[in-house]
């Protein structure tokens, strides 16, 4: 028995472990598709970003060895010593930091690029999981719900001060968290309303909703309890309905940048931009269609091959997916991200420690959020505003980040029973 205790590998979940590889090994497969040079065939060819691959892939394995050989509880000890050492990396990164793509989020190091926004989702998670599981914490208490606020909120901050939008979005997925812990349902509710509201705004005009919003008002009124109170909550909501219809209209004309209110109007249908910020998603609809239901095969690929599709190795992806292996291939890759994250869910509630459990969660939301914007954005479902696909994009920070983020879940999951 205490042989067992003592070997890292005895008790860690595999098929968890094993879902994380097998994805990790797709993505390389894909990226080599992707990129693919008939000058250097040869997938290890470091000069390549299939080779560099190769090495950022080694780097997180042994992360995660690392990981897997440390104790458990520092992780909860420090969490909140590692989610400092990080903002402070986004503050630093804001003034020492290289601009890539107009986001000023890199740290340029030899011939690699470093994104501290990237560590901010597990540092974060981190963060959170210690806040909650710590004593007398009360997700109805007011306080309760202002410091995870906080806690999401600086990083996310920091992150959209680097114009870096599609990351700092990430931290929403944390309100699936939340509502786990307890939250009202009330506030999934307000969330899809705001949504809805900004979006009917969009393509209708603020004029239109008003009205809509003013109808749902009297109805409301009149089937409600005309009491004092239930008019005066009334009242409040449909001012701060009209305040935020405004907010939305103020916010997309003045607020957001050229490009970015023209991905909004191409995804909404209001534009036709096939040449410019509708290029990428266009051309990327045309690979996946292309590839039918078995696909083309794999490095057959011909808007693959060609460089049809901006980004592909990175954002985009999941368009080499369907071109090369077509529906039946995409399936596939679905399924393997809904497996894993039906395995972390159920690993997450099975943990003794409030802080595995917690911590599980948001691996879970972050990994969700990533999978379901990133495939949304290929097939024009979303707006474009570049987050990676988990383990299959290229990159080194965020398979580092990946990584990190799955492997201390492993690792709480391995000491379950001797957490407490």
């Amino acid at each position: 028995m205490a042989r067992e205790r003592n070997n890292v590998f005895s008790n860690i979940d595999w098929t968890l472990t094993i879902l994380y590889l097998v994805l990790v090994l797709m993505g390389w497969l894909n990226i080599y598709a992707a990129v693919y040079n008939e000058d250097h065939k040869s997938i290890f060819d470091i000069s390549q970003s299939y080779g560099r691959q190769v090495v950022w892939i080694a780097t997180s394995l042994f992360l995660g060895l690392v990981i897997l050989l440390t104790d458990a509880r520092f992780f909860s000890t420090f969490a909140y010593v590692i989610y400092g050492l990080v903002i402070v990396s986004l503050v630093a990164v804001l003034v020492a930091g290289s601009e890539v793509s107009g986001s000023k989020s890199w740290f340029q190091i030899g011939g690699f690029g470093l994104q501290p926004a990237e560590f901010g989702k597990f540092a974060t998670n981190l963060a959170i999981a210690r806040f909650f599981s710590g004593q007398h914490v009360n997700i109805r208490e007011f306080r309760t719900r202002i410091i995870p606020l906080v806690l999401l909120g600086i990083p996310a901050l920091l992150i959209l001060l680097q114009n870096d939008t599609g990351s700092a979005l990430v931290y929403s997925s944390f309100i699936l968290v939340l509502y786990r812990l307890g939250l009202s349902g009330n506030f999934l509710l307000a969330g899809v309303f705001v949504v809805f509201a900004a979006l009917s705004t969009l393509m209708a005009g603020p004029l239109y909703v008003m009205i809509l919003l003013g109808v749902l008002a009297g109805l409301l009124f009149a089937f409600m309890k005309r009491n004092r109170r239930n008019i005066l909550n009334l009242a409040g909501l449909l001012l701060l309905g009209i305040g935020f219809i405004y907010s939305v209209e103020y916010a997309f004309e003045k607020v957001l940048e050229p490009h970015q209110k023209t991905r909004i109007n191409v995804l909404l249908g209001k534009e036709q931009d096939l040449r410019g910020a509708g290029y990428n998603v266009n051309q990327s609809k045309i690979a996946i269609g292309s590839g039918g239901f078995f696909g083309k095969g794999y490095l057959n690929g011909t808007q693959t091959k060609y460089n049809f599709v901006p980004e592909q190795s990175t954002d985009f992806i999941f368009c080499t997916v369907g071109e090369e292996w077509g529906f039946l291939g995409s399936m596939v890759v679905i399924a393997l991200f809904l497996a894993l994250l039906i395995r972390i869910v159920n690993l997450a509630e099975r943990q003794r420690s409030d802080f595995s459990r917690i911590y599980g969660y948001g691996v879970a939301a972050v990994l969700f959020f990533h999978f379901m914007v990133n495939i949304g954005m290929t097939i024009g479902l979303v707006p474009v505003i570049g987050i990676p696909l988990p383990f299959f994009s290229y990159g080194g920070s965020s398979l580092w980040a990946f990584t990190i983020l799955v492997f201390i879940f492993i690792k709480q999951d391995a000491n379950r029973n001797a957490l407490l």
